[in-house]
């Protein structure tokens, strides 16, 4: 059997990984990346691979190298001969007030969460042009409305959101693209963690009074790859409510 096959930016864990293993679920062969996190990708892969033999592969690239970014595109599309759907997951977090931020803040949040997803879709672009795919991109709900002292990391999804409904008009119709933003699903962890007080402002703030599970933004995704072929140009808000009390 012909699979379909779909390549999700940093997907060795959090919420690229549960989109893996739902796409998995429902017919897909997965191309994990990966930067760093080599382990939990083998892992994960082999996890898949035991569920469906020959169903996954990791690869690793720095995305923020344009000829790594260049080879995985590459790679991705070579190894099944095929390309169906692009997830950019992949993306970087952390404070940066206006006063403290450097032009290396600007590189590092910019080229992991605009720069790389634009070039890695020109890159991908024919194999799923072939296939009359699709891409998702993961999105955020401060696109809209910003958080206090993340302005690059705001400018970036608000970027990021523009290019989804650019890239809409531009490569239909062979080409649909939409985007997913996540509200509170699952609380930031390393440089940006934060304490339970300003975890339990959030859910202040959000109708449903509770996190969102990954399953809930896995789910979004593949509902705009899998069941919505009349969809593009569209950013879902996974978000609870929050977007409407922020």
């Amino acid at each position: 059997m012909d699979y379909p096959v779909a390549l999700i930016t940093g997907a060795a864990h959090r919420l690229g990984a549960r989109a893996a293993e739902t796409l998995h679920r429902r017919g897909w062969n997965l191309v994990i990346h990966y930067r760093n996190r080599e382990a939990e990708a083998r892992a994960l892969v082999a996890r898949l691979n035991q569920r469906r033999p020959e169903s996954a592969i990791c690869l690793a690239a720095d995305l923020a190298d344009p000829a790594q970014l260049q080879k995985l595109a590459k790679q991705a599309g070579e190894h099944w001969q095929r390309l169906d759907a692009l997830v950019n997951n992949a993306s970087v977090f952390y404070p940066n007030p206006t006063e403290e931020a450097t032009e290396q803040d600007w590189d590092r949040i910019m080229g992991a969460n605009l720069k790389a997803p634009f070039f890695l879709l020109q890159h991908c672009l024919p194999a799923l042009k072939a296939a009359r795919g699709s891409v998702v991109n993961l999105i955020d709900i401060y696109s809209e409305k910003p958080l206090g002292d993340h302005p690059l990391y705001c400018a970036s999804k608000a970027g990021l959101a523009a290019l989804t409904r650019s890239w809409a008009k531009d490569l239909a119709p062979e080409v649909r693209v939409n985007g997913v933003s996540p509200g509170a699903i699952l609380w930031p962890d390393g440089e940006a963690a934060v304490d339970e007080t300003y975890q339990q402002a959030i859910l202040a703030k959000t109708p449903l009074a509770r996190t969102g599970n990954p399953d809930d933004i896995a789910s979004a995704i593949a509902y705009l790859i899998c069941d919505a072929p009349f969809v593009t140009g569209q950013v879902l808000a996974v978000d609870g409510g929050r977007s409407l009390n922020m």
